[in-house]
């Protein structure tokens, strides 16, 4: 009897060379991701909403922030999400980011002190890079989540609601997808909270509001806030990914100290840049 769910069968990469060699879908959400900022802060200078300057925007910002998300993501999954323990018979696990790991939070406080360092060298405070940057954050959070739905990886807990989907690697290898529960697409869910509706609503107070001008720095903290929200009540339906912390998920968890940062951003107050 064929499965009654549809099974997660999907190619991760789009281009297969050889091995773990070839262009993957992940990748590609990164590089989506980078473009969609960059043409909406290029937007933004153009339209004179930002103090970043347009010439400066792919050359200086955008490879600040590549290295923001891309060291602190690697760094954030290796220590948050316990690979570190691996560390004795595999140390150089932490250089090898092509075989998965990445953590938005780590990935968060990345991007963070990749904007402190940008800002310092051009006299912008980090207060109005944060809204910037926070206005097209959850662009980058759609296109990841949606390829973590390809690679079937980060799947749900397991559910028996019509759209609940079979993911091979959910059990061992060798189990016979008659044997293998449905699963929430958590990934999905995520991808509609943290990168839709997120990006709905920040973009709603970019451009509907004066926040950026008049109040550096609430706009960043009403998104961590929110992400912290939207990312609590996506783990429900999300198996978790390593050990509890107090009960709660990593992500719950972690979440918490965004909540206290976004309160810290909207509290604070304004500088000159």
């Amino acid at each position: 009897m064929p499965p009654r769910y549809w099974v997660n069968d999907l190619d991760p990469y789009l281009i297969h060379f050889s091995g773990n060699f070839g262009i993957r879908w992940y990748g590609i959400s990164y590089l989506l991701g980078f473009l969609a900022a960059g043409w909406l802060i290029s937007l933004y200078a153009r339209r004179g909403r930002t103090q970043i300057p347009a010439e400066d925007v792919w050359n200086g910002l955008l490879l600040a922030l590549m290295f923001g998300v891309m060291i602190g993501g690697r760094v954030g999954s290796y220590f948050l999400y316990g690979a570190w323990r691996n560390f004795p018979r595999d140390p150089l696990e932490l250089l090898r980011p092509w075989e998965g790991g990445m953590a938005s939070h780590g990935g968060f406080l990345g991007v963070t002190l990749a904007l402190w360092w940008y800002g310092r060298h051009r006299k912008i405070s980090l207060g109005h890079l944060g809204d910037i940057v926070a206005s097209t954050v959850p662009a980058g959070l759609f296109f990841g989540r949606v390829a973590n739905f390809i690679n079937g990886e980060l799947w749900g807990r397991i559910s028996y609601v019509k759209w609940a989907v079979i993911f091979p690697h959910s059990e061992p290898a060798g189990t016979s997808l008659e044997r293998i529960a449905p699963r929430h697409p958590s990934q999905l869910y995520e991808a509609g909270l943290e990168g839709l509706l997120l990006f709905a609503y920040v973009q709603w107070r970019f451009w509907r509001s004066d926040v950026v001008r008049r109040q550096p720095g609430r706009l960043v903290g009403e998104f961590l806030i929110a992400y912290a929200l939207v990312r609590a009540f996506g783990e429900q339906f999300r198996e978790p990914d390593a050990s509890l912390i107090l009960g709660l998920t990593r992500g719950t968890f972690y979440s918490i100290f965004l909540v206290a940062g976004g309160i810290l951003f909207c509290l604070r107050r304004p500088t000159k840049a």
